[in-house]
C-alpha cells in the first residue's frame, strides 16, 4: 500500500512511523498495527564482517547497540519527522532539557554568541547561564516582540545562533517567528525553536524557516504525565550534527518510554482540540471576572500577539497565564490551594488541569516585568469547563476576601 504525500496532519498522526520494517512481522502479510516494544542493549552479529560493516555505519535506524536506540524509538523519531515538513529526522532525548541542552552544543562553540529569548523557559536559562557561559559561550537575552531590535545586536559582533520561545511559556508573548527566521538567514544565524506550546501540528516550525524545532515530549505528545521526553527535529542542514552530539553524549530513550510516547502521539489531534477548547471557554470567563485584570492567551483578540497568532498558528492549546488584580502572596495562595480539579505542580499538557503561582519578574533580563498582581498559570485539561470554572469561581472568591481584608 502506497501512502500520499499529500497526507493532512490529522492523517499523518494515524499513520506517521509505520513503516513496514518497524510494523511487519515475518511470514504475516501486512504486519501489525503499532510498532512493538524493542528491548536491547547488546546486539549479537553472525560474523565478524557483519560486526564491522554495522560499527561503520553512521545512521541510527540500524541495530548496533543499544544506546543507539531499537525500531521502538526509530518509529516515533519517524513519526515527528513526518509532522514536520522540509525536516530531515528527529532525535530522542530523556527530558525536554536535555533536548534544548544537546541542540545548543551541537550549535554552538566557545566564543559564540547566543541571541536568547527573554521569555524563555527557566531551565533554559539555567543552561546557558551554568554551562554555556563558562565555556566562553556568551547568552544575550532579547525581547521577544521587538524584532527591530536585532541587528543592535550583530554591531557588538557575529551571532552563531537565535533562540526562540513562542509563545512564551509563562507570559505567552507570540514571536513573528518568520521575520526572525528572514532576519537569520539573511545574517547566518541558526535559529532553535521551543516547540513545546504549539507542537507540530498547530505550527510546523520547518515550514517558518525553523532550522532545529524542538519539544518537551514530556507534556503533549506524551500526554498522560508519566514519561519525561525530549525531542528535536531539524533540517537537512543541521540533523547530522545533532545526531552526532546525541551520540557522544549517549543521550537516548527507553523503547517503553517511546511506546507510550508513540501513543500518546496518535490521540494528540483531539486532546489538543480539547484543551483548545476548553482553555478559550476559561480564559474568556477569567476575562469577565472583576478580580482578574488580565488573560494571557494568545486566542484572545484582545492579548498582545494575537494577530501573530491568529496569522501563523492553526490551534491554541491548554496553557495560559491570568494576572490578579491587586493582592499579594498570601491571597493567590488562598486561590490556588483551595482549589479541588486543579492540581498543584510543575509541567503541563497532561490530561489533568494545573494551577501554578508564577514571578515572571525573576526571569527576565532585557525586558520589564510590570503587573497589576500576582500571576497565575493554568493547564486546562480534559475535565468538564463547568467544574473548572465552579472550581475558580470559588477560588477567586478566596482571593477576594483576605486581599480586600487588607
Amino acid at each position: 500500500m502506497s501512502i500520499p504525500n499529500d497526507r493532512k496532519p490529522l492523517t499523518k498522526l494515524a499513520q506517521a512511523g509505520r513503516r513496514p520494517e518497524w510494523t511487519g512481522m515475518p511470514g504475516q502479510p501486512g504486519g501489525i498495527v503499532s510498532p512493538p516494544v524493542w528491548r536491547a542493549s547488546t546486539i549479537l552479529y553472525d560474523d565478524v564482517a557483519h560486526l564491522r560493516k554495522a560499527a561503520g555505519s553512521s545512521t541510527h535506524e540500524r541495530l548496533f547497540y543499544g544506546r543507539k536506540g531499537t525500531p521502538t524509538a526509530w518509529s516515533l523519531a519517524d513519526a515527528l519527522t513526518e509532522m514536520e515538513p522540509g525536516a530531515e529526522g528527529t532525535m530522542l532525548y530523556p527530558s525536554g532539557v536535555a533536548a534544548i541542552a544537546c541542540a545548543l552544543m551541537a550549535v554552538l562553540k566557545p566564543g559564540d554568541r547566543l541571541l536568547m529569548v527573554d521569555s524563555a523557559y527557566d531551565p533554559t536559562r539555567n543552561f546557558c547561564e551554568q554551562m554555556l557561559r563558562p565555556q566562553g559561550i556568551e547568552t544575550i537575552y532579547y525581547d521577544p516582540t521587538d524584532v527591530t531590535a536585532l541587528d543592535a545586536h550583530l554591531a557588538s559582533g557575529p551571532i552563531r545562533a537565535i533562540f526562540l520561545e513562542s509563545p512564551g511559556s509563562l507570559t505567552f508573548e507570540v514571536q513573528d517567528i518568520p521575520a526572525i527566521t528572514r532576519w537569520a538567514k539573511a545574517n547566518g544565524v541558526v535559529t532553535l525553536l521551543d516547540n513545546t506550546w504549539a507542537t507540530p501540528l498547530y505550527f510546523p516550525a520547518m515550514a517558518h524557516g525553523v532550522d532545529i524545532a524542538l519539544l518537551a515530549c514530556t507534556k503533549y505528545i506524551v500526554g498522560h504525565s508519566d514519561v519525561m521526553m525530549g525531542s528535536a527535529t531539524a533540517n537537512a542542514e543541521w540533523f547530522g550534527k545533532l545526531r552526532q552530539t546525541a551520540y557522544l553524549f549517549g543521550q537516548m530513550v527507553s523503547p517503553d518510554d517511546a511506546w507510550l510516547a508513540a501513543r500518546g502521539l496518535r490521540t494528540l489531534g483531539v486532546r489538543l482540540k480539547q484543551h483548545q477548547d476548553s482553555s478559550v471557554t476559561i480564559a474568556h470567563w477569567l476575562k469577565a471576572q472583576p478580580d482578574v485584570a488580565r488573560v494571557l492567551h494568545p486566542a484572545l483578540p484582545d492579548c498582545p500577539g494575537h494577530a501573530l497568532w491568529q496569522r501563523d498558528f492553526s490551534g491554541s492549546t491548554g496553557l495560559f497565564s491570568f494576572i490578579l488584580k491587586g493582592g499579594d502572596e498570601k491571597a493567590r495562595a488562598a486561590l490556588i490551594d483551595g482549589l479541588a480539579h486543579f492540581g498543584i505542580g510543575y509541567s503541563w499538557g497532561g490530561f489533568e488541569s494545573l494551577a501554578l503561582p508564577v514571578d515572571p519578574a525573576r526571569y527576565r533580563s532585557a525586558t520589564n516585568w510590570a503587573a497589576e498582581g500576582p500571576a497565575v498559570r493554568l493547564h486546562i485539561g480534559l475535565e468538564d469547563t463547568a467544574d473548572l470554572i465552579a472550581d475558580l469561581d470559588a477560588g477567586l472568591a478566596r482571593f477576594r476576601a483576605i486581599r480586600d481584608a487588607g
